[in-house]
């Protein structure tokens, strides 16, 4: 292989191998692509390594230590229960992260896609050089899929390193914390909230919106406030951080609230007020590329930027941060890029929060159809009503269908409750598919099952409800 100052040419580069990344680069060499992707930390991305998968393998260890701890509602009580947290992140590790990304090394290896190690900079719109800490090699290419995440955001007074965590020293801890501060109560905050307190912690969040997932609905949230409560979790709103001070074997959290100054003294405090995206120093703008407000890059239905030839999908773009966005723009991207004609369509993007209960929600709220301007109205049923989650003994919260109110076309849905996650997808399908409540309510479920409650909301809609 030629290296030094010689290009070697490339087909179409993908940078950065997370959610987006390797999705893009897996789609495109299916559609006949020869693809290279350059990755300057770890295959599988933030979302793999050190975000979305481990923080459930924690939150899923929490809750298997609970039900340890306390069954008795179902006749089983144990006793000397205790947890090894080293054999939990062991576990967590070897068991689930690494599994993932070693998998996703076969899969990009068998579509034939070219795995470039270091970081990539843009020399202009068809050039870029892939740095390495001793080396660099230059390539051509034809397209490019910018695919490079975010990183956690720093606030002032709050500089990441010891006692002070961003979310990737949160899930990486040695040990359970005592008391664990934790600033922001949103979707990362929330679950690592949760998933502590579950192993033992005693936690503190401090939110500076007036409730904790202030993107869910208040009837949704309060459930989670609520079993927060019972585990002891003290949630502070409208609290504004200002200062971590290191005691060396503890850190105290200085934060003011109706502007009175208080403190918490904890093991550790870990920040989860938001991410940045990743466009900065990797010579955009000699590409020609434009980014915009906030440092996302501006993108079309295809997630093409302003150069024709240079695409950018997932969090470094408008709209969520989640990870299932970033692969379905991948696909996009790569499909157009190949000459379909393809475009996104967000109208059944679902969100969940890995709470106690689990949130889901896809499509429009009732609040956001009216202010579309559709004639729209929303039934609720309640977990309550299912044998399954009854036999499961997690009847917390209900499920909620926005439908149009000329023909019950649904447009939206709301869950919290157990297993929200799965549940979600179902009503994803249906409203990407144009189904109306008939549709779903004469769509045969099993019983007893949770997807029960997606037919008995139906039936609720269409206004025949057998179990309300």
């Amino acid at each position: 292989m030629v290296v030094g100052d010689f290009a070697i040419e490339l087909d179409t580069v993908v940078i950065g191998a997370g959610p987006g990344g390797y999705v893009a680069a897996i789609r495109a060499a299916q559609l006949g692509q020869k693809v290279a992707i350059v990755e300057r930390e770890y295959i599988g991305g933030v979302c793999l390594n050190v975000g979305c998968i481990p923080s459930k393998a924690l939150i899923s260890a929490g809750h298997h230590f609970q039900e340890s701890l306390d069954s008795t509602m179902f006749g089983v009580t144990a006793e000397n229960v205790s947890l090894d947290f080293t054999k939990t992140q062991e576990w967590k590790d070897n068991g689930v992260v690494n599994k993932l990304t070693s998998g996703i090394s076969m899969l990009l290896k068998k579509n034939k896609v070219e795995v470039l190690e270091g970081e990539a900079f843009f020399v202009d719109d068809h050039t870029l050089r892939v740095m390495h800490p001793d080396s660099a090699q230059t390539y051509s290419f034809n397209n490019a899929i910018i695919a490079t995440g975010s990183r956690p955001i720093e606030i002032k007074g709050f500089k990441f390193g010891g006692r002070v965590l961003d979310s990737t020293g949160g899930l990486n801890l040695k040990e359970v914390p005592k008391k664990f501060v934790i600033i922001g109560g949103g979707v990362i905050g929330a679950e690592l909230g949760g998933a502590y307190a579950n192993l033992g912690s005693e936690v503190t969040i401090l939110e500076g919106s007036p409730q904790i997932l202030p993107t869910y609905e208040k009837d949704m949230v309060k459930l989670v406030e609520t079993e927060f409560k019972n585990k002891g979790i003290q949630v502070v709103t409208k609290a504004m951080a200002k200062e971590a001070v290191d005691n060396g074997d503890s850190v105290t959290v200085k934060y003011e609230v109706d502007g009175k100054e208080e403190s918490v003294t904890a093991d550790y405090v870990m920040v989860t007020v938001g991410r940045r995206p990743n466009t900065n120093d990797m010579g955009l703008e000699q590409a020609g590329v434009e980014i915009g407000e906030r440092g996302l890059i501006t993108v079309d239905k295809q997630g093409r930027t302003n150069v024709k030839n240079i695409f950018a999908i997932g969090d470094i773009v408008p709209g969520a941060a989640l990870a299932h966005k970033a692969s379905y723009e991948a696909k996009i991207a790569a499909e157009a890029i190949s000459g379909k004609k393809v475009a996104v369509d967000y109208k059944a993007m679902p969100a969940v929060a890995f709470t106690d209960p689990e949130l889901a929600t896809v499509g429009m709220t009732i609040a956001e159809a009216k202010d579309a301007g559709l004639e729209a109205k929303a039934f609720k049923f309640p977990f309550a009503g299912n044998g399954r989650a009854l036999s499961l003994g997690k009847t917390e919260g209900f499920i909620r269908l926005v439908t149009t109110v000329e023909d019950n076309v649904l447009i939206g849905a709301q869950i919290a409750g157990v297993s929200a996650s799965d549940i979600v997808s179902e009503l994803a399908l249906a409203i990407e598919s144009g189904m109306n409540a008939e549709d779903i309510s004469l769509t045969i479920h099993p019983h007893p099952s949770l997807g029960e409650i997606v037919m008995d909301a139906s039936e609720l809609a269409l206004g025949l409800p057998i179990h309300a």
